[in-house]
């Protein structure tokens, strides 16, 4: 059954362990660090409470076997350890099956944490990272030679990330299709990253051609990964470069280096060698045992099944975005940003140690580690690292719906100074005592001009809009918590 080895693949293989491995560990690190306040017991959106309502077969995982905030650390950091030494090599040197069972292992703990994580795990890039997850498990280490199927199944997984997300570009805002995104997009992304301001103020002829050359690159750039070595080595290139221009532009977690990775993993042995002027993997291995390629076989005869579905979805009228199929996120379907915020609006938290609020009350501002906030502060480079509480706050001022119920329990939780919630920001002004009232700002912001940035040095510029939440102190927030838990 030589039809199954493709030796040619040793350096997609090789880049596709260790570059999977590497977003593993950030991404049980971000967990490792975040849970407590987000989901632990004494967060804001408590895991046991969570599982009260669903069953395993809905939402499988670990943690309905037991769950205490120790454990899921333990998880946590066993994620990272593990991850760790798979980038360091460790499924190489040992046997072929050991190595299926370290990357299930990874699978199963990361599916665990997003199965039971609710809002703050439903970005795009947890199914992405699953999904590529459960395709390295099965990808062998260097005693078998590189599986066809599961290489192919890698190229398939790319053209939906990349063909999907410009469908939905196409199919949405209208402004991808005049090719005016990206006059708004850089100011009003989720998360500015530092160089976000400087292609805010490149001249629009450029943004025009930025966006043209993003429709070439996710709609007729991914049918090349199909072609036959080199093009489709060169659409991998293609596809690459354009996710490395998005991470410089902004902060979008691992989305777009998970995709860098699947990218380069398209790239055949000697194409690398030739290009990249280096010594590649040697192509050791030339067979597989039997009970190998019937376990390829038949997980790839399980994805080629659960490809209906997505696939259906990317001729729909309907397309959905960023969505799974069944709860262990085997083939799912991707896309971002269908629509252009046109104005950026953030809600500010303050909070107050006087007893009686009035119009001479003095408000002191939190300040959260990557979202706006000081007009002074530059932005921050986050990714591929993910602040998921930063994320969940962009979407408060597009729907009061994204704020239920954890806006008010994070509330609740910085007026009682719950070191969970408190350690997920980057300044508390109240690090001594609560405040006795806290309250949102709704602002409008825009980014400086040169002129200011050079003078004032703001990054920001901000006008207030009014308030997105009065003035409330524990007692309110408790029972505001309470009826919204009960409703």
């Amino acid at each position: 059954m030589d039809w199954l080895i493709a030796p040619e693949w040793h350096w997609g293989r090789f880049i596709l362990e260790r570059g999977i491995a590497a977003v593993y560990v950030l991404a049980f690190l971000g967990a490792a660090r975040q849970f407590r306040g987000l989901i632990g017991s004494r967060g804001m959106l408590p895991v046991p409470q969570y599982l009260a309502k669903r069953s395993f077969r809905t939402s499988p995982s670990l943690f309905h076997l037991h769950y205490s905030d120790g454990f899921v650390a333990a998880v946590c950091w066993s994620g990272v350890a593990i991850s760790a030494a798979m980038v360091a090599g460790l499924a190489d040197v040992v046997p072929p099956w050991v190595a299926i069972l370290l990357w299930l292992l990874l699978w199963v703990s990361y599916l665990s944490i997003v199965n039971v994580g609710q809002i703050w795990y439903s970005f795009g890039w947890e199914s992405l990272l699953l999904e590529a997850g459960l395709l390295v498990v099965f990808v062998g280490n260097e005693e078998v030679a590189p599986p066809v199927l599961v290489m192919w199944l890698t190229r398939w997984l790319l053209f939906r990330v990349e063909f999907g997300a410009g469908l939905i570009k196409l199919r949405g805002d209208r402004c991808w299709r005049d090719l005016t995104c990206l006059d708004f997009h850089h100011e009003t992304q989720p998360m500015p990253g530092p160089l976000s301001w400087f292609f805010h103020h490149l001249p629009r002829p450029f943004h025009r051609m930025e966006v043209a050359g993003n429709h070439v690159a996710q709609l007729i750039v991914p049918f090349g990964l199909f072609a036959p070595q080199p093009v489709a080595s060169v659409a991998a290139a293609i596809i690459a470069v354009t996710q490395f221009w998005l991470v410089l532009s902004g902060n979008f977690s691992w989305l777009n280096w998970l995709t860098i990775v699947l990218a380069l993993s398209v790239i055949d042995t000697s194409t690398a060698a030739a290009v990249f002027g280096i010594s590649t993997p040697a192509d050791t291995a030339a067979t597989q045992p039997i009970w190998y390629m019937v376990l390829v076989i038949a997980f790839a005869a399980l994805v080629i099944v659960r490809s209906w579905y997505p696939a259906r979805n990317l001729v729909s009228r309907r397309q959905r975005m960023n969505s799974s199929y069944d709860p262990l996120r085997l083939v799912n379907t991707y896309g971002a940003f269908g629509s252009i915020s046109r104005i950026r609006q953030e809600v500010i938290l303050e909070g107050t140690t006087e007893s009686d609020v009035s119009d001479e009350t003095v408000w002191a501002e939190y300040e959260f580690k990557g979202k706006p906030g000081d007009v002074k502060r530059m932005p921050r480079q986050w990714s591929p690292y993910h602040l998921r509480l930063d994320w969940m706050m962009w979407f408060l001022p597009l729907s009061p719906v994204y704020a239920q119920p954890w806006f008010i329990q994070m509330c609740h939780g910085l007026l009682t100074n719950e070191p969970s919630i408190t350690r997920l920001l980057r300044i508390n002004p109240f690090p001594a005592s609560p405040p006795v009232h806290i309250r949102a700002v709704l602002y409008r912001y825009r980014y400086s001009s040169a002129r200011q940035l050079r003078s004032q040095h703001i990054w920001w510029q901000r006008e207030r809009i009014g308030e997105y939440l009065a003035a409330i102190s524990v007692n309110e927030a408790s029972h505001l918590s309470r009826r919204l838990s009960s409703g």
